[in-house]
């Protein structure tokens, strides 16, 4: 709810701070004395429009600073955390306006846009009078105030969760329609590149080994001089070593029969000569393999040739390659499941118009009760606030194609005269008479998803037994919500929980005007003085107790 509210400098305001109470706040005083200037500083604070012509005479800028208590209010206190606003139960908002139009707002202590102040301050506060924040006003409104009123808001939800997910299997089924030509393409290119590192057979470690070949048979020459060498010296011809050691062995083995601690030594012989006999084998083989292979080295450059242009095209080394290919692979079966995913696609979308027709039809059904129902009960409430024949009307306007709200859009329409048709309201009705739509809407639907509510000019054109009940309605209203209400009615300010007298003098040469917290006795005299004038007797005071007692029974 609001509970402070400062203005500096406003038109004939030099300095005025006010607090409000929980229930019904009333303003009253004299004609002139600046109730409707501090119905314009809310508006302030509510992102209306500002003109350098609100400041105060002799001053540079006027300001308006409202402190909001928004305890409980989880879901307030969510959106103002989602706009980047914290706070804690508490909110305090500052509208600057300066000379030459210019304009500064504070949210919560920080810098902020009178277009973010306008979202905002729609939550906490609603204006029902001449101000740009009148829910009425705006169409966009209606429709929602009439699935309130007709209990419809669950099942509007529902419908545009199922509208949500309808818009995203479009959009995705357009998404993919629309890369047909390009997926086409993409497909192509994939399958090449996949095609061509198949073909290529590529191992891991592959160009380690050839590498490794290729630098063994660029020296074939050296090393197969030196593997036949080694061989012939080893087992080639009379001279070889492997001659020689085997006629030592024997030497040695005939020596060992004589004298039997040579007989190891003749042993050792035998395993070494084994050994390098071996050696031998292996290095003729070897040499063997080298002159068998003579167009191997071309065949390795070759193969590593093939495998630099892959390098250059998909990765810096084998590993990567086949990595690269996988995930080629992987979006060629994607691409390649565009076709079921466009079916799916269009299955779900079709699912889900199903689902659509049949919620937006209940929903329909609900609405246009909810309008019958709602027609007999404003025309009913607006006849006891001095409105007779008057008529309410719901005009809808239907779609072939859903939204988020259904099929249809509506708006109210109002006449107050017999005999004319209803219109727009925004076309025919006063402050005034929005003041009492709102009230009698109120009175139908008493929601309280705004914290503070704000009637100006809601008694207008009202006497008699009328303006007591304009009061009752106001508190019926008040017992959910923080109710602002200017009043001329001694009637309807009997009613009050807080009541405020808002007067204006001369001080220093210059108009201000103050706001004065009446006590009980101060009540009964401003209510005398509502009653009276300028006259008030023993009587009038005595009626204006009466009147008091009266509404709080």
């Amino acid at each position: 709810m609001l509970r402070e509210l400062q203005i500096t400098n406003l038109a004939i305001i030099e300095k005025l701070h006010v607090e409000f109470a929980p229930g019904l706040n009333i303003l009253t005083g004299e004609t002139g004395a600046g109730k409707s200037i501090i119905i314009d500083a809310v508006n302030l604070i509510l992102g209306g429009r500002a003109s350098s012509d609100l400041i105060r005479s002799g001053a540079k800028e006027a300001s308006v600073e409202a402190v909001f208590d928004l305890e409980g209010r989880e879901a307030l206190l969510a959106a103002l955390a989602e706009a980047g606003v914290e706070c804690e139960g508490e909110l305090l908002v500052r509208r600057v306006v300066q000379q030459g139009g210019k304009n500064r707002v504070f949210i919560g202590g920080g810098l902020a846009t009178t277009s973010v102040l306008s979202e905002l301050s729609r939550n906490l506060i609603n204006i029902y009078g001449q101000h740009d924040a009148q829910t009425l006003l705006k169409t966009e409104n209606h429709l929602r105030l009439l699935d309130g009123f007709a209990g419809a808001l669950s099942l509007r939800e529902e419908f545009a969760s199922r509208f949500e997910a309808y818009q995203a299997a479009k959009n995705e089924l357009a998404a993919l329609e629309q890369g047909e030509r390009e997926a086409e393409r993409r497909l192509d290119l994939l399958s090449f590149q996949s095609g061509e590192i198949a073909d290529a057979k590529l191992h891991a470690g592959e160009e380690e080994e050839l590498a490794e070949e290729r630098l063994r048979l660029s020296h074939s020459g050296k090393l197969l001089s030196a593997s036949q060498q080694a061989f012939e010296t080893l087992y080639g011809g009379d001279a070889a070593l492997l001659g020689a050691l085997r006629r030592m062995i024997g030497t040695v083995a005939e020596a060992g029969s004589l004298d039997h601690a040579l007989a190891p030594v003749a042993d050792t012989l035998e395993a070494a000569y084994a050994q390098l006999e071996d050696a031998a084998l292996t290095l003729r083989d070897y040499a063997a393999s080298v002159e068998a292979e003579p167009g191997r080295l071309e065949q390795l450059e070759d193969r590593l040739d093939a495998i630099n242009r892959l390098k250059r095209k998909y990765g810096a080394d084998i590993d990567e390659i086949l990595a690269y290919k996988g995930q080629v692979d992987a979006e060629l079966a994607a691409l390649g499941n565009r076709e079921e995913a466009k079916g799916e696609l269009q299955q779900r979308i079709a699912a889900l118009e199903g689902e659509l027709e049949v919620l937006g039809g209940k929903l329909s059904k609900m609405r246009e009760k909810g309008a019958s129902e709602l027609k007999a009960g404003m025309e009913r409430e607006l006849s006891e606030l001095a409105m007779k024949n008057s008529l309410f009307e719901t005009s809808f306007e239907r779609s072939s194609e859903a939204r988020s709200y259904g099929f249809e859009r509506c708006e109210f329409l109002f006449s107050p005269n017999p005999g004319e048709p209803p219109k727009p309201l925004a076309k025919i009705a006063s402050g005034g008479e929005l003041s009492r739509l709102m009230l009698a809407l109120k009175q139908l639907h008493p929601d309280s998803e705004v914290p503070t509510l704000i009637f100006d000019e809601v008694d207008t054109g009202i006497g008699g037994a009328t303006s007591a009940l304009i009061g009752e309605k106001l508190k019926r209203v008040a017992r959910s919500q923080q109710v602002l209400a200017i009043t001329h009615l001694p009637q309807v300010a009997a009613f009050a929980d807080l009541h405020l007298k808002v007067e204006k003098g001369v001080s220093a040469g210059r108009t201000a005007t103050s706001v004065e917290y009446l006590d009980p006795e101060a009540r009964v005299a401003e209510i005398a003085r509502m009653l009276a004038g300028a006259r008030v007797t023993e009587k009038t005071l005595e009626h204006a107790r009466e009147m008091i007692q009266e509404a709080v029974r």
